[in-house]
């Protein structure tokens, strides 16, 4: 969850041997490539065809019922693949339609990006780019985004897109914007992950596919989820501590955690997930300069109890 292009599947089925694999991704591509490596290692990986949100009714096909999984390898977010290939329209560097669809055409009713920026108010826009890209900047760039497409043409490619959005930055605030390397990084950085997450409900799949996930693991199964930014690793750590999501940040995560059992009832509980690390796992520098793509990459590892 997701197979992606299948880095990961590949030294997992290195290491373990007679293993079936499921192998679960939205976008068409990524079943095919995993078609093709399933070929590659005895028909061992099973593709799904699906979101996170649908594995426990797609597991159920293959009759794969609760309770009965060894493990499972969560990567949120957008996929290489997906970011390296132009058409997509989830690239900044790269010129495409502005389109940012994980399913791709599988869903003829979904909204693209285009649609997105072309169709809403700027408050609405403001709180998706101040919400999901956490981007300060929000108003500014709603508002430059509005004043293009009213005043030129609608919106309909990434370098486009990019180009309205770096309008709302003076130069002096361009120049800050740095990576963990304090590389340069583009302005619409922060914007193009606010819409992705926003055209493909990448939240609301991740809180429901952590619970589903909960729901096939054996006791005892194990659990690793990689995130890309802080919004997708705050639902992960608090789903493993047993938190609310909806609970004031300010608290900390023994007051949250004491809290959320004193209000169920039962102070005694038992936690469903014991954390292999409690602290989350970050790439080291030499990761980062050997995957770039990494340097936000976070992991964090559980059990499951019960």
């Amino acid at each position: 969850m997701t197979f992606g292009a299948g880095g990961h599947s590949s030294e997992i089925l290195k290491c373990a041997e007679n293993i079936t694999m499921y192998a679960l991704d939205r976008d068409p591509l990524a079943l095919d490539i995993a078609k093709q490596l399933s070929g590659l290692h005895g028909n061992r990986i099973i593709p799904l065809e699906g979101k996170f949100s649908e594995i426990t009714r797609l597991l159920d096909q293959h009759d794969v019922g609760l309770n009965s999984v060894d493990g499972v390898l969560l990567d949120a977010g957008c996929s290489s693949m997906q970011m390296d290939t132009a058409e997509r329209g989830f690239s900044i560097s790269k010129d495409g339609p502005l389109d940012m669809r994980m399913d791709s055409d599988r869903d003829p009713k979904q909204p693209t990006a285009a649609d997105v920026v072309n169709a809403l108010s700027e408050a609405d826009l403001a709180k998706i780019i101040r919400t999901y890209g956490e981007e300060k900047h929000a108003r500014k760039i709603a508002r430059s985004i509005v004043e293009y497409r009213t005043t030129w043409q609608p919106i309909t490619t990434t370098k486009e897109f990019a180009y309205v959005v770096s309008c709302a930055f003076s130069h002096r605030e361009a120049k800050k914007q740095k990576d963990k390397l304090r590389r340069p990084v583009h302005t619409a950085t922060k914007t193009f992950q606010a819409l992705r997450i926003f055209v493909n409900n990448e939240l609301n799949e991740l809180v429901m596919g952590l619970e589903q996930v909960e729901k096939i693991l054996k006791p005892g199964g194990k659990l690793a989820v990689i995130t890309f930014h802080s919004l997708e690793d705050r639902i992960v750590k608090r789903f493993l501590r047993g938190i609310d999501y909806s609970e004031k940040y300010s608290m900390s995560i023994g007051e949250k955690m004491r809290e959320n059992r004193t209000r169920d009832g039962d102070d005694n509980r038992p936690q469903r997930w014991k954390e292999i690390n409690k602290k989350v796992l970050e790439p080291l520098e030499e990761d980062i300069i050997d995957n770039p793509r990494a340097r936000s990459a976070k992991l964090r590892t559980a059990v499951k109890i019960h």
